[in-house]
Order: C-alpha cells, then structure tokens, then sequence
C-alpha cells in the first residue's frame, strides 16, 4: 500500500494560477482567494461507491490541489446501480483503482491518486495523514470514530457520508476554533446616506431610492462623509436596524457634526465555529433542519444510522430488503437509544438499508462535495454538525412485498431493493423529453441513465440542444471533455450515458432543434403524444415559458429547475393539480434610469452594465465597433438604404455622420490612424463631454429650490487628462484602436511602446464648450435632440461614396463575445467603465468583475447542479407512480452556503367558474372538424348560455361583436381555418392540425366572464 505522507510531499506541487477560462462560472461563486486555497488543499476519500463517486466528481471539478481515493474492495455487478465512472467490465477490480481513470479524466488541473490495498483492508489513521480534508463514506461508526478522534486533535477537517435507498446522512468536524471567512457569499451592501444623528443611538439615514439591505449584528464602515469625518475609514461599527432606510450605529455624540454625504459599505465579519467531536456529538447532537414539515425526523435518523451500524457491526451485512426479522432488529437496536424513536421512520431505513439510489446520492454527493469546499476555502458557512435527509415520499402508492425486492444480480439491485421489480419496470418503459443538455442537462442524464429510465422495450428519452460544447463548460457539465469542444451537446450527452449504462443503447434520441414556435413542426402532436413527462433544463426564462406553455396544452407533467451559485430550486408541474410554471413570476429587475447612466452614475454597474436596457461602456461598445460598421454595410448593400431605412428611424443626421465618417473622412489605412481615431473618443467620452455637462450645470448650481444641484446621488464629474503613463489611459487605447482595425481588417497591435510613441505626435483639437445645451436631468425630461436641419443632412449625404464605387467593399461588426480573452472586447469594456468612474470619483471594478456584469455571466458550480437534479429526479420517481395529490410532491429551494433547505407543497392551480362549472388552467374546450365560427358561437349559447364578443387567434382579431353586419355575416359562416388565413392573409402551415383560440364572452345578466381558452382541430 502507498505511504499516504509520501503521496501528500508529492502533492506539494507549485500552485498554478487559476484558469479563468475553465472556472470562469465558479470563480463568481467562490472567489479568486477561496479558489486559491482550494488549490492548495489535498482531499481524501474513503469509499467509492455512488456517494463517494459522486462527492469525487464535483471536487475534482472544482479545482482542489488533489484527490486521492482509498476503496479496494471489488467492484460488484449492483455498484453499477449508483457508481457511474464504473463498467459492467471492471466487475472484480479494485473499486478505487477502477473509478481513477475516468475521474482523472474529469480536469487535468486535479491530480487524482488511489492508496491501493487489497480487499477487507480499512482505512487507518496512518493512512490519513498528509491529507488537509477526509471524507468517510459508508464506513462504520467504529471507523468513523477511530480516524475522527484522531483528526480533531490534529487540525485535519472531517467529513462522514453515507446515503441508504431514500435516507441519507452527513457529520462535519472542522475542529475547534474553526475560522468561516465569509458566512453567506452574498455580496456586501453599499448605499449612500443622507444624515447620522449626533447622539448615543447614531442613527444613519439613507437615501430614500432604495432600502439598505442590512441586518441586525452586520457591521458597516463609511467612505466620503463630510462633517462627521471620523466615520471615514472607521473601524466596522456595528449595526441595529431601525428601519428599511435607516439603522444605528451607536454612540456618536463625541463626534464632529455632519454635513453631508457619506456612503456606508458592509464588512464581512469571520466567524469562529467550535466543532465538536463525532464522539461527543453522538451524545448532543446539533442537526440541521433540511425539511420544516418533518421537524422530529433527525432525531430519529439520528439513532436509525447508528442502529444501522451496529447491525451491520454484529451480522456483518446489511438488513435484508423488506425483511421484517432484520428491521425488527434495527428498530430494537434504535430504542434503546431513544425510546421515543418513529418505529415506522426506523422501519423503513432498515427495509431500505440495501438501497443504492443515483438521485440521493446525487442530493447528498452535491451538499457533501460543498462542505469539502467549505473546509479547504473557509468560505460560505459549514453544516453545524449532522445533517439528515430523506425523501420517503418518493416510495410508490402500492408498497413493494418483501419477494419483490430481491436481489437478482442485476445492476439495478439498489434500485429495486427500495421501489421493487413492478416499479422498476415501469420506470424502464417511461418516455421523457430532456430539454437541454449544458449543466442540469448533463446531471440528469446521468441519474437517469443509472435508473435505467427509458431503456426498456417501451422507453425513450428524448434530448435537445442546439448549442456546441465550449471550455467553460467543462467545468461543471461533467459529461464532455476537451476532446469534445465544439461538438453538439447533445450527441455527446447521449453517447457518454449510453457508455454508462449500455441498455440505454438506441434509446437516447439526440437532437439539435431547439424548442419554440419555429419548430413545432417537429415538436408536434405525434411528438407530444409520444413522451409522458418533460424536464426542463433550461438556462433563459424565455424558453421555459414556452415549455411550460407546450405542457399545460399538451397536459404533459414538467420537471422544472434552476441554480445561480449556491443557490438552487426545483418545481413540479402536474395536469390538473398544479399551477404551471408562468403561473407565477419574479417580479422585474429594477432599471436603472437613462439619465443617472447618462449623466449621473453612482455606482459601478452603471459605467459598465446597469441592466438589459440600460448600459453605458456595453452601449460605448455597440455605438463605436458595431452599429457603425452594421450601418456602413447597409448603406453599400441595400438599395436606397437612406430612403427607406433612415427617413423612420428618428436620428437622421447622426447615422448618415455616422456613414461618412466610416466611409470617409475617417476611414483608417493604417493601424497608426487607429491609435489616433482611439485617442481621439478618450477626449471626447472622457474630457469634452464631461467639461460640457460642467459647463451646462457647474459644481455650484442649485435646484429650483435651492439645494445643490450636485448632491445626494449625483455625483459631481471631473474631466479626464490623458495621460500615457496611465494604465487604465492606455489599456483604453490599445482596446479601442485594435477594436477599430478589426472593422477595417487592419492588423492590431499590443505593445505599448508602439502606440506611446504614435500618441506623443498626436494633436488634440481644443475643445470649448456650448452654450445652450440641454442636460437630461430625469427620465420624465424630454431626450435632448441634436441640432441641424434638412439641409445639413442633404450637404452631409452629398460626401458619401455611391455603392458602386465599393462594391464588393464590407466592414466587419464586432460580434461581442465575452469568453475570448485575446479579442480586446471585455479590456475595451472594462476600461471604459473605469475611466467613466474614474470622472465620477466611483471605485472602479476588475476586468472580473466588469466581464460578470458586461457578460450576464450567471454563476454556477457543479455542487448546486448535482443536487438539484438529485431533487428533481427524487420527484420524477413520484410522477412515474402517477401520484395524484399535492401533498405527494414537494417543490425546493436551497442554499448550500448558509446551508438551507426549503420545502413546499406545490401551489395548486388557480380556480375560476363561469355558470356553475369551475375551471382552471389545464381546462379547454375542444371543437373537431375544422366548425364555421357559427358554430362555435351557437355552441356557447345553447350549452352553456354564454354570447362570444370577441374571438381572436394569435394577433389576429377574428371577429367581434361590434366589426358590422356585412364582415359578421361574410365571416360566421367561414369554416374556422379558412377565417383565420382570410384575416390574417397568410396560410396555415401544413403541419398545424389545431389552432389555439382566445375568446371574450358575457353571461345572460352582460356581464364579462372567463372561460377556458378553445382547441379548433382542422
């Protein structure tokens, strides 16, 4: 066997730096200095079957120093149950030695190494030494006390797991005094403040725009406070929060008097946690809660593993499936523990203790995989210190029988031993629709691939992405490897789980199109009536929507899920029981407005991105390297572009400048043009258009009232002075010129010496300011519109080349893409948005952070993914079973680091009623036949006593009780498919059998009222 301090010597590589490429989704999770220690950090886990696989894999995604594994015993047939890096051939190897390939496979920055041994041989406290992190999976409490005795006394963090069928558990020991850096992860609140009282309470005021976030026991310091300046800089004060714009900071009465100003920042204070011993803890267990409606259920799992072990310890084996003798044993074993223990609870963990489950391990392996993290980076909060979980709600209707569950030497024993053969086969004949394949995607594949879900006779899974595999996904879409960039997602998640479980061979249908109305002539009837459920994996709002539209119409359950960082959710979306997932939203973003982005910016968001609509260095981006060029080319390709396309488009004058310049006066040959043209928008962005907005309103102005103008959030600008020996200056330069040469297919450049020695030589126009300039002060001002008439524009147009003369001659637009770091796009981005800030006094932001907020990059790490999809297929096994109550199911939501665990019973679907019968949203009214719109309107009358006023399909208005007598009579007679291509003047496309149709209707007494939307079959 390997000397495990010898393997940890040579662990102690030279800690590369962090390949921001790869980890990019993570780094906004964790952080460079989290990811740095991780780095530096040497992981050990002992037991590899499914939870330690799983706990394996998300760890070495995350990027720690190593990971070494120690499990000699032989592979059986049902590891392949759970165990997905193992193979139906590597049945009598050693599990570690047969699971390190592929898991080194995973990244090639985490070097992955077995401790050897031979079968029956347990890990030992020599074996453990060296390590930073150890985590025990499976093993017994004997053993887990052994090494954790030992770990406790020597600084080494430890980790126990173990998952039995639907039961799970997990203890964490980082020793005592353990220092938690940052206990939330969130980022800490700033805002600006407006008064602080001089008094013992020290009441701070802020800006009544938006409420400051912060909570009693947080701690702030202050920046930019005039008057009270010993607040400045101040060590963290901290704070009780008085209101949602105000909060006490305590006694300030010996301070100066305030003026004015001032920002508060929230500092992130460490925590010190005092863990204690699994041995001591067995005794006092603390648990975290991870389901509110089952509030006694850790106290029983608490004593339920531990009888467990002793069982195990005694017979050596497990309990049998269902075997009422052994679980007996274990509920006996468990009371004289705790006498007031749920015997039912106790029952069915024995019944289960043979159970081997893709999904909990998956649930268990992503929380696990995290509190590793936690250990070796300090950074989010560590479980504190058991943690149980369960999902016994995913047992089928009708229970298993004890014959049922037997093993038969089959990879899917683990799953049969908890659901039975019955279930398991309904399950392999199961046909599910996976919509998308990048992260969740790649999750649920392989869960589903260790169910067997699909490859029975009658089963099938479904696949679509259209999107090709890129290096940033590596991290966390476990699936693909660098071998396969550039490839479709979806074939090589169809390929790679087949070769996990074989008889998924010809059942994973891979496709490229993507969901929405352009392919409903795929996505059909014949499709939707061909799959029994969807799982969305989705990434935008946009395509779950239609989804969820698709299911509702179809009456398809859906499986919906989501993560951003640690956090994650999960909802279940049932026919006739449930609302749909457009049912209910967050509310929108809030926007920042045009004018503060314009003229008055007080944050770092806005010089760099405030939201979708409003933008200052992203709108610099388009305004100088894209619409231009976009422009340029329309004006040469399109005939009497200037006429057709311009005479609507409000701004005239400044596109056909635009043109002009592009074209002509300053269209560049050489790259040295380009670094003057760069040097040039410096002085207009950053110095002449800020000494005109001081021109127009100086730093003495006041209001209409009397205050100073420049006060509160607006924040008084100063002009910027270029300046070579300025990095920022420089960097600006260097991004824009290379950005203008590409348009013009010039070959850039980066050495700085070259573009000193052109800027030295550049003449800079004196500018001086004009009078008469309107400033927008709000968003309720008009926008100021440029001056010049008709005749400028005629005089301008008369300087631009015909077509003709270029023909064949095109710009190239940049096409923003965040992910390439050589293409100058997030340096031109990231200077901009800090020389913005640089003129308003605003802290600026790293290229970082600017490329988060610039890219909308969401952040995500593999941890959240691996347990979400766990929860959602923990639900999928209850829509399989066909559970029909809203108590069976559970929607989620999780926060791996506070940790948090939130459940809920789905909300049921909204009800409504027109008459007496009530109605909800899966309800419609189906007409066949392709009926004449008499015919339906007769119906509503005759059945239902209800009169159509109005009747529309798509944005097409049909009909209506006010269009007149001559068009009501042409068209009531109209059979409903010819009325619908007379209105709308198109044809209905061959492959649409049915068209969707909305209708207003009013009772007997006039008045409105809702009713189902209708089904036309033509």
């Amino acid at each position: 066997m390997a000397d495990s301090s010898s393997l940890a010597a040579q662990m102690d590589i030279d800690e590369a730096a962090i390949d921001e490429g790869l980890y990019s989704r993570q780094l906004y999770v964790l952080g460079h200095e989290a990811m740095k220690k991780m780095a530096a950090s040497n992981v050990l886990i002992v037991g590899l079957q499914g939870l330690g696989a799983e706990i394996a894999k998300n760890i070495a995604l995350a990027g720690v120093k190593s990971v070494t594994i120690f499990d000699p015993e032989e592979v059986t047939i049902q590891d392949l149950s759970s165990q997905f890096f193992l193979r139906a051939n590597d049945v009598g190897k050693s599990r570690a030695a047969a699971t390190l390939p592929r898991l080194a496979e995973l990244n090639a920055y985490v070097p992955v190494r077995d401790l050897g041994g031979k079968p029956g041989d347990e890990v030992s406290v020599d074996l453990i030494k060296g390590f930073h992190v150890v985590v025990l999976c499976g093993v017994s409490y004997r053993k887990q006390m052994e090494i954790n005795d030992w770990t406790h006394e020597n600084g080494v963090h430890f980790i126990a797991a173990e998952t039995r069928g639907l039961f799970g558990s997990a203890f964490n020991d980082f020793g005592p005094k353990f220092t938690c850096i940052d206990p939330t992860g969130e980022q800490p609140m700033t805002g600006m403040i407006v008064s602080v009282d001089k008094d013992k309470e020290g009441v701070v005021t802020c800006l009544d725009e938006t409420r400051h976030g912060l909570e009693d026991g947080d701690f702030v310091t202050f920046t930019e406070v005039q008057g009270m300046t010993e607040l400045n800089g101040c060590e963290p004060r901290k704070i009780s929060v008085k209101g949602p714009y105000t909060f006490s900071i305590g006694d300030t009465s010996n301070l100066s008097d305030y003026k004015t100003g001032g920002i508060f920042a929230q500092v992130k204070m460490p925590k010190v946690l005092d863990f204690k011993s699994l041995r001591a803890s067995l005794q006092s267990p603390e648990t975290l809660i991870t389901d509110f409606a089952k509030w006694e259920r850790p106290s029983t799992l608490h004593v339920g593993f531990q009888a467990l072990s002793e069982f195990r310890s005694r017979e050596n084996r497990l309990p049998r499936p269902r075997n009422n003798e052994d679980a007996a044993a274990v509920v006996a074993l468990a009371k004289d523990l705790d006498k007031d223990a749920d015997e039912k609870v106790l029952k069915e963990l024995a019944y289960q203790a043979t159970g081997d489950l893709a999904p909990l391990n998956a649930v268990l392996g992503g929380f696990v995989a995290q509190e590793v993290l936690k250990a070796c980076s300090a950074k989010f909060h560590p479980t504190f210190q058991h943690m149980y979980f369960d999902s016994l709600e995913s047992l089928p209707e009708t229970l298993p029988s004890e014959a049922e569950c037997q093993p038969t030497g089959s990879r899917y024993d683990g799953q049969v031993a908890v659901f039975g053969k019955v279930f398991h086969e309904k399950l392999t004949n199961h046909r599910q629709f996976l919509v998308g394949s990048g992260a969740i995607g790649c999750e649920m594949l392989k869960n589903w691939s260790m169910m067997g879900l699909g490859s029975g006779p009658d089963g099938i899974i479904h696949v679509t992405d259209l999107d090709t595999i890129e290096k940033s996904n590596l991290n966390r879409q476990f699936l693909f490897r660098a071998k396969d960039l550039g490839k479709f997602k979806a074939e090589v998640a169809a390929i790679a789980v087949a070769d996990m479980n074989p008889d998924l061979t010809d059942k994973i249908l891979a496709k490229q199109e993507p969901v929405g109305a352009a392919t409903e002539n795929v996505y059909d009837e014949t499709f939707f009536s061909g799959i029994d459920g969807v799982t969305n994996a989705l990434d935008n709002v946009k395509a779950r929507l239609y989804m969820d539209q698709r299911c509702v119409f179809y009456r398809k359950p859906l499986l919906e899920s989501g993560t951003l960082g640690t956090k994650g959710n999960t909802q279940v979306i049932i026919p006739d029981l449930t609302e749909s997932y457009a049912s209910s939203q967050d509310p929108p973003e809030k926007e920042t407005p045009s004018c503060t982005i314009k003229n008055f910016p007080n944050a770092i968001n806005h010089t760099i991105e405030a939201s979708s609509a409003q933008t200052w260095s992203r709108t610099q981006f388009d305004n100088l390297f894209v619409k231009p060029a976009q422009a340029a080319n329309a004006y040469l390709s399109e005939p009497n572009y200037l006429e057709s396309t311009l005479k609507y488009s409000g701004q005239q004058k400044e596109q056909v400048e635009q043109i002009v310049s592009f074209l002509v006066t300053n269209k560049p040959l050489t790259f040295e043009e380009c670094i003057v043209w760069a040097r040039l928008q410096f002085e207009r962005d950053y110095n002449n258009d800020i000494l005109q907005l001081l021109f127009s309103l100086p730093k003495d102005a006041v209001t209409s009232t009397g205050q100073p103008f420049w006060s509160g959030p607006k924040r008084a600008p100063d002009a910027l002075v270029f300046n070579t020996n300025d990095s920022t200056h420089l960097e600006y330069v260097i991004a824009a010129a290379n950005l203008h040469a590409f348009n013009y297919g010039l070959r850039g450049e980066t050495n700085p010496a070259a573009f000193r020695k052109v800027l030295d030589s550049v003449i800079v126009p004196e500018f001086t300011p004009r009078s008469g300039v309107k400033i927008q002060v709000s968003d309720s001002d008009p926008v100021p519109q440029a001056s010049g008439g008709d005749d400028d524009e005629v005089d301008l147009t008369s300087k631009l080349p015909s077509p003709s003369s270029l023909a064949g001659y095109r710009l190239s637009p940049c096409e923003f893409e965040k992910d390439d770091d050589m293409n100058h796009h997030i340096d031109f981005i990231t200077a901009a948005s800090n020389l913005r800030a640089m003129n308003y006094g605003i802290n600026p932001a790293d290229r970082h952070t600017t490329k988060q907020i610039a890219g909308k990059i969401i952040p995500a790490i593999a941890t959240t993914t691996s347990l979400v999809t766990g929860l959602v297929c923990l639900e999928l096994y209850k829509v399989i079973d066909g559970k029909n109550k809203l108590e069976d199911y559970k929607n989620g939501f999780v926060n791996l680091a506070l940790p948090f665990f939130g459940f809920s019973e789905p909300i049921a679907a909204k009800k409504a009623k027109y008459g007496t019968t009530e109605w909800t949203l899966w309800d419609r009214f189906e007409f066949k036949n392709d009926p004449t719109l008499k015919d339906i309107v007769s119906y509503f009358q005759k059945e239902h006593k209800l009169d159509i006023t109005m009747v529309s399909q798509g944005v097409s208005m049909l009909w209506s009780s006010f269009i007149g007598k001559k068009k009501s009579e042409e068209r009531l007679p109209m059979k409903f498919s010819r009325l619908v291509e007379h209105v709308s003047k198109k044809p209905i496309p061959p492959h649409v059998k049915h068209l969707i149709v909305e209708v207003m209707v009013s009772d007997e007494e006039g008045e409105d009222v809702e009713v189902p939307f209708i089904v036309v079959r033509i």
